[in-house]
């Protein structure tokens, strides 16, 4: 029996793996700053959001009664759906397809070099495969190399932290759902690129390649510095792995907003987001044009402020009760003079805002939890004159100042991807780091440090975390 190396916990994680930055992330160089670090990808076309069956259930999360599991066998009942939450299959288990030899040694050298991408080799047991490989049992070993696969595959591609740790997560990532890892592993099988297939799982983003430069960069004492890395690295997992080829993405702990197209950022905002108290979900919704002059609907929390308030006007149903109150468009109007078209259950989008003062501010953490955009009114105008839209800087001004509530629609909607990244990493391996503002990183950690991504980190045992530190530190 090998004997177990014990490591100092106050600095373990990461692999030493080094890999050489493509020209990819070079061409990061311009998009990751201290003033707010916002991110660029080439990208193809963006997914349709999955519609929630339960109404009650948070995209990504699992029903209270159910339980999380990972990487089961497809056909098998409790395989996990795109999130990772056990749902029942009905079609008959197929069994494992079989593998060979050099394909299940191709699968243990990933697993063990796994650490570069921030995951924990320990949590796909490379010694049990190890010694299945040492057995020479065929079937055994069809059977230890797809069940490890499939779980491996599951987290490059959707994330290892599931469920409650993805505090107020709502994207659905269709980048590998159960019905797909059958498939997914018979190509690979047949192309003889076991290591190849599962790398491709990976996000495209140049951030994510950039913050696996920082962690292999990193000192390895550094362990706070690395855990942020690691955590970050996971919420790209998350996301889609192509983003598409036009977005717009808003990262809150950054406060900023940017339109990317091509993998270039060609305009930069500062933002106003959610105060702690209302804090900014993370979604993905679509935006399909912009209200010129809106009118303001004042949310149910906060209506006991402006009631029967100057600047203030109620709403009636046909027997005169009050539906809601409203503020009218005008220079006081807490939308200032546009809102985004972007629908979603969480009425969240981007706005101008009458207290543009804000936006000088270094923390800006005030607004009911939709995104205070500055200089909407361009960025606005650039998407409606894009792709022989008929609006222009001019038309813009004119409408503006008529004070006319008007709606006007992109030739081309776009996705809006509101995300909570507490990291970026620069070209040269150094991080930015931002404040967890909504106290968000804690749970991912946890779960990361977890081999069912769910535990709380308290709960995680001291041979546990020796294991995640020995296999990480030790370079695998």
């Amino acid at each position: 029996m090998p004997v177990r190396r014990r490591v100092n916990l106050s600095g373990y994680k990461v692999s030493t793996v080094k890999k050489r930055i493509s020209k990819t992330l070079l061409a990061t160089a311009g998009l990751i700053l201290p003033a707010g670090a916002v991110f660029a990808a080439p990208q193809a076309a963006v997914p349709a959001p999955q519609a929630q069956a339960d109404a009650h259930v948070a995209p990504g999360q699992a029903p209270p009664d159910e339980k999380v599991k990972r990487g089961a066998v497809v056909g098998v009942e409790g395989s996990p759906d795109a999130q990772g939450n056990e749902t029942p299959v009905v079609a008959v288990d197929p069994g494992p397809p079989m593998w060979q030899v050099h394909q299940a040694e191709a699968l243990l050298s990933f697993i063990e070099a796994i650490g570069a991408e921030g995951l924990a080799p320990a949590d796909y047991d490379p010694a049990g495969l190890r010694a299945t490989l040492a057995a020479g049992n065929p079937l055994e070993l069809a059977k230890a190399a797809t069940d490890r696969f499939y779980r491996v595959a599951s987290d490059m591609a959707l994330g290892h932290a599931r469920g409650d740790a993805r505090r107020d997560w709502h994207i659905v990532d269709h980048d590998l759902d159960v019905a797909a890892q059958r498939p997914l592993l018979v190509q690979a099988l047949a192309a003889n690129d076991i290591a190849g297939t599962l790398a491709s799982l990976a996000p495209t983003h140049p951030q994510y390649a950039a913050l696996k430069h920082a962690l292999a960069s990193t000192d390895k004492a550094d362990a706070a510095t690395l855990d942020k890395i690691r955590l970050n690295l996971d919420r790209w997992r998350w996301l889609p792995r192509d983003l598409g080829n036009r977005y717009i993405i808003v990262n809150v702990p950054a406060y900023t907003a940017a339109l990317v197209e091509d993998g270039e950022t060609r305009s930069r905002h500062r933002a106003v987001a959610g105060a702690v108290k209302t804090p900014t979900p993370q979604l993905m919704a679509e935006a399909t044009g912009v209200i010129w002059n809106p009118y303001w609907n004042v949310p149910k929390s906060i209506e006991p402020e402006v009631r029967g308030k100057a600047g203030y006007e109620a709403v009636k149903n046909d027997d005169g009760t009050v539906l809601y109150w409203r503020q009218p468009p005008g220079p006081s109007n807490a939308l200032g003079r546009v809102k985004f078209v972007m629908t979603n259950p969480h009425l969240i989008y981007l706005h101008d805002t009458n207290a543009r003062g804000l936006f000088d501010t270094k923390a800006r953490a005030y607004s009911h939890g939709c995104i205070r955009t500055e200089n909407i009114l361009k960025l606005a105008t650039m998407l409606l004159e894009e792709d022989g839209g008929d609006w222009t800087t001019d038309k813009t001004v004119e409408v503006v100042n008529s004070g006319e509530r008007l709606q006007a629609n992109f030739v081309k909607p776009l996705p809006v991807y509101i995300v909570y990244m507490s990291a970026a990493a620069k070209p040269d391996g150094t991080i930015v780091e931002y404040k967890d503002i909504y106290s968000r990183d804690k749970p991912v950690l946890a779960a990361l440090d977890d081999k069912a991504g769910t535990m709380t980190r308290a709960e995680a045992s001291e041979e546990r975390l020796a294991d995640i530190a020995e296999a990480i530190e030790g370079g695998l």
